[in-house]
């Protein structure tokens, strides 16, 4: 049975395996080293950046606590302050891990990110509008390998009603040349369900996607216990 430490509010649980102990071909390094980047879990990605645990949290439980207390995203955007207090980051490893964002922000400012594949990844993104308190309607814009071109807020609704015509969807579209797009919004209700609104305007936005020869790839409801994909549901 595993562990558990708790310091400086994180919560350490599990195997505390170091590095060295583990086979060579399962290493972060050797990985990826050998099947590239685009191979390792975030886990891993950050072991790299850490190098070593600490007592009592082998590199990879380190990193998977860290991933845990600030989210796959928060991480990017976390100041000093907040790392230090993170247990076991002195102020060396939090300015390498700062470094390394701002980098990566600078380096690909203004290119394409995200590829799209799962109504998950659209849940993951949507943290801003998850508990809005009106409905916010979100299009993706995506290019042939469903990357990210651009993504906008078209249309702020109420408390549970949101007008949006598909002419605000696909003008963008056809300005940004994008193969596909992905429309999203969210329930302040916290309801997953698709309203009949919500089902009539995706007929709409299909049939309107066939006419330009863009194709829409799902319709995502979020909310903040959750998402509910056309898609999957076989709704579009």
């Amino acid at each position: 049975m595993g562990t558990k430490l708790a310091t400086g509010g994180l919560m350490l649980t599990g195997k505390n395996i170091a590095i060295a102990d583990m086979p060579r071909a399962e290493r972060p390094r050797e990985k990826m080293m050998h099947y590239g980047p685009d191979k390792l879990a975030e886990e891993e990605l950050l072991a790299i950046i850490l190098r070593t645990g600490t007592r009592g949290a082998g590199v990879l439980e380190l990193a998977g606590s860290l991933l845990k207390k600030f989210g796959h995203k928060d991480i990017a955007n976390a100041g000093f302050g907040e790392l230090r207090a993170a247990y076991g980051l002195g102020p060396a490893r939090a300015c390498e891990i700062m470094a390394v964002f701002e980098l990566g922000r600078r380096f690909l400012g203004g290119k394409k990110t995200g590829i799209y594949l799962k109504p998950r990844d659209i849940w993951e993104e949507l943290r801003d509008i998850r508990e809005q308190k009106k409905e916010h309607f979100v299009v993706f814009f995506l290019d042939t390998r469903n990357q990210e071109i651009k993504r906008d807020i078209v249309s702020i609704g109420t408390l549970n009603y949101n007008l949006v015509h598909p002419r605000e969807v696909f003008e963008p579209a056809v300005k940004n040349l994008a193969a596909s797009i992905i429309v999203a919004h969210n329930h302040p209700s916290g309801c997953l369900e698709p309203s009949d609104e919500d089902l009539s305007l995706t007929k709409r936005l299909v049939q309107a996607g066939k006419l330009l020869g863009i194709e829409l790839l799902d319709h995502v409801i979020v909310a903040k216990g959750g998402f509910c994909s056309f898609k999957e549901k076989n709704l579009l």
